[in-house]
């Protein structure tokens, strides 16, 4: 093992690191039968409706199309077409669950690491999403779910002994999901402040760092969330990505916020974590 792996594993052991999910460890999962990338994502959408030009290549900016021009119960659909398959926990999302973290960040829209935290048993454990406002008629900009998947207070958060929190949504258990640039318009507007960001997760990050696992950086909206995500945290920091692949923009992020990348192969690096 190599002394940045010794590194991570220690930390996750303590939990003193937070795993930090992007659509590269759902793309890891075998046969994963979703869309696992926003590319994915945006030509799912572009196949079932008619785009235009502007919109295509770009999930969310498709997603805004779609609740423009054919309501947002249309889109809530494809969503929930979208990522319909269950998608199997592949090895890494065990192996997470079973470190039992107290807090671990996912910021794509299926629910493997919800069926992972489920596979290992107990219910000391709940989930935390990020959920659109619109139509809904509520101030609120998160709901909480137990194991079980039924809606609790945000107080009953505070016994878990390990919190799954997707930023975004996701399918399960409720069917939320940010996606549309209006729904991002609503959160980037206040992210600052932190107001979308749940209590329990500012509470939780002052004692951990993160570690980014199948994440990118190349979208700003990506890395304002992230940046916001880790603020007031206590480090350190740590990306697993493919270092051949960095854009400038990711390179500065990267920089900026004293994330040491790690340019090992996803899978590897799972694998090591599991010797």
């Amino acid at each position: 093992m190599t002394p940045v792996i010794d590194d991570i594993l220690a930390g996750l052991r303590a939990g003193r690191l937070a795993p930090y999910l992007g659509p590269g460890v759902t793309a890891m999962a075998d046969g994963a039968p979703v869309p696992a990338s926003p590319a994915d994502l945006a030509a799912f959408l572009g196949k079932r409706v008619a785009l235009p030009k502007r919109a295509r290549g770009n999930p969310w900016a498709a997603a805004q199309y779609i609740e423009s021009n054919r309501h947002r119960s249309t889109l809530t659909a494809l969503m929930d077409q979208a990522y319909a398959d269950p998608v199997p926990p592949g090895d890494l999302h065990r192996m997470l669950a079973g470190f039992r973290p107290p807090l671990i960040v996912d910021t794509w829209y299926d629910g493997a690491m919800r069926a992972a935290l489920t596979e290992c048993g107990g219910g000391e454990w709940g989930e935390i999403q990020g959920i659109t406002r619109a139509g809904i008629g509520e101030a609120r900009w998160y709901r909480a779910y137990d194991a079980d998947g039924t809606e609790v207070p945000m107080d009953q958060a505070e016994g878990w002994r390990t919190i799954l929190y997707k930023p975004h949504g996701a399918v399960t258990p409720a069917r939320n999901y940010i996606i549309a640039d209006s729904d991002y318009v609503e959160v980037l507007t206040e992210i600052d402040i932190q107001t979308p960001i749940p209590d329990i997760v500012r509470k939780r990050r002052t004692d951990c760092g993160f570690l980014f696992l199948g994440c990118r950086f190349d979208d700003q909206m990506l890395r304002t969330y992230a940046r916001q995500i880790l603020k007031r945290s206590a480090g350190p920091y740590y990306a697993v990505l493919d270092l051949a692949l960095l854009s400038r923009n990711e390179r500065r992020f990267l920089d900026d916020m004293h994330i040491q990348p790690v340019g090992i192969p996803l899978p590897a690096v799972s694998a090591l974590l599991a010797a």
